[in-house]
């Protein structure tokens, strides 16, 4: 007989839904919250970010070994940076403490550049003889105000100037640093790489809606493109310029050719502007050269240097822009140049150097958005076949269009 003491199970009440205000006010609240936290933690933003794109970078090769090896993707991650790290070092050792003394030295003569520019232009504005003449105007360079125009110039150098003297004790104390860092990021580097196969899982899993979650992992995998096209590719693009203006810079006798091979290469991360300053460098530094072995003056030495860097922007951007980058970003060069400014003033170099894929990103979302709102196909284009596989060769060519997925059967790992 049953007991009628017990209590009667009372169905479960079911949680009440939010109202619309309360939900404007939570998702407020939640968008203030998140503005405070990138504002107090800028800086170790900055280094999870760098930490996804040496992840994003490195992917590809991780793939290309899980597709081929019966190695775990883990065991793979882990022997892959640690290669990376020990590449690091090595080119440290072999080419850092070189570049490191052509960089001090090039500091160092920065002054003396500033000098020999002065004097250089000495005659110019002592020059009574007007440039032009417009009516009962005429400009006349001796009547400019060249010592004041001279001390506002010197006062813009003054940090890097002074920074030549103190490079070599600031050195010590930044590597301290400098290693904290470089260790912070390859230890979230290697977690974010061990996720990279589940990430376009977790974004389509926000899409209930069987034809969303299409929309959501088409929209992953063109920003995989359009990231991949452009990371991997400024990368190379980095290396080849480096080792070409380098060679080129050592072969036509131009001191500290290292330095600013160096600087040409690393400067290839911001577009369209570094490489204008890298060449402006490197011809200046050419110009007030003492002297060159193959006897040129300073002039001639100039104009080699001139028409070294133009050789190379044309081969970077005739060969190797469109073989390894392509077409991913698809965006104007002065929208990229615009795109490098606000970047810079936002988020300073690391700002400017993803200006340009985050403006595509941006630009492929916007797109997206209008064309739904439209009533019209979101995506006018047809998704690009994936490249065909092949020998090992023909998958190093494939590396820059990488995915995201290695071998199938090695889920969780």
């Amino acid at each position: 007989m049953a007991n009628s003491n017990l209590p009667v199970p009372q169905p479960e009440q079911e949680s009440p839904l939010w109202g619309r205000n309360f939900k404007l006010v939570v998702a407020s609240v939640i968008v203030v919250l998140l503005a405070l936290l990138v504002w107090q933690f800028a800086s170790l933003i900055r280094l999870v970010v760098i930490a996804a794109m040496l992840a994003f970078i490195l992917n590809p090769l991780v793939v290309l070994i899980d597709e081929r090896t019966p190695l775990k993707r883990g065991s793979i991650i882990l022997l892959v940076y640690i290669g990376i790290a020990v590449a690091i070092i090595w080119a440290l050792v072999a080419l850092g403490f070189a570049a490191y003394a052509q960089l001090d030295n090039l500091l160092l003569q920065l002054p003396d550049y500033v000098n020999n520019i002065s004097q250089s232009i000495e005659t110019f504005i002592t020059s009574s003889r007007p440039l032009f003449s417009i009516g009962d105007f005429s400009l006349i360079p001796s009547q400019l105000p060249w010592a004041d125009i001279q001390d506002r110039f010197l006062n813009m150098l003054s940090p890097l100037t002074s920074g030549g003297a103190t490079f070599l004790g600031d050195f010590a104390t930044a590597t301290l640093g400098w290693l904290g860092n470089l260790l912070f990021v390859f230890m979230i580097s290697i977690y974010i790489a061990n996720e990279f196969p589940k990430l376009g899982e977790y974004v389509a899993n926000f899409a209930t809606d069987p034809g969303y979650r299409h929309d959501a992992e088409r929209l992953v995998r063109d920003f995989g493109r359009i990231w991949s096209a452009y990371l991997r590719g400024q990368v190379i693009l980095g290396l080849v310029i480096f080792v070409v203006v380098w060679l080129g810079l050592l072969l036509l006798g131009v001191e500290n050719a290292l330095a600013l091979g160096l600087v040409a290469g690393v400067l290839e991360f911001v577009p369209n502007l570094g490489p204008i300053i890298s060449a402006i460098v490197a011809v200046v530094a050419a110009f007030f050269q003492s002297q060159n072995y193959l006897g040129l003056g300073p002039w001639e030495l100039a104009a080699a240097v001139i028409i070294l860097m133009l050789v190379v922007q044309q081969l970077e951007n005739n060969l190797l822009v469109p073989r390894i980058v392509g077409q991913a970003l698809d965006l104007h060069p002065l929208v990229v140049l615009v795109g490098v400014f606000m970047g810079a003033s936002l988020a300073g170099i690391l700002g400017a150097v993803l200006a340009a894929p985050v403006i595509a990103s941006l630009k492929l979302l916007g797109s997206y958005t209008w064309r739904k709102m439209l009533d019209l196909p979101p995506f006018p284009k047809p998704e690009p076949e994936p490249p065909p596989r092949g020998g090992l060769m023909d998958s190093l060519r494939n590396m820059l269009s990488s995915g995201t997925q290695g071998r199938k059967g090695k889920d969780g790992r």
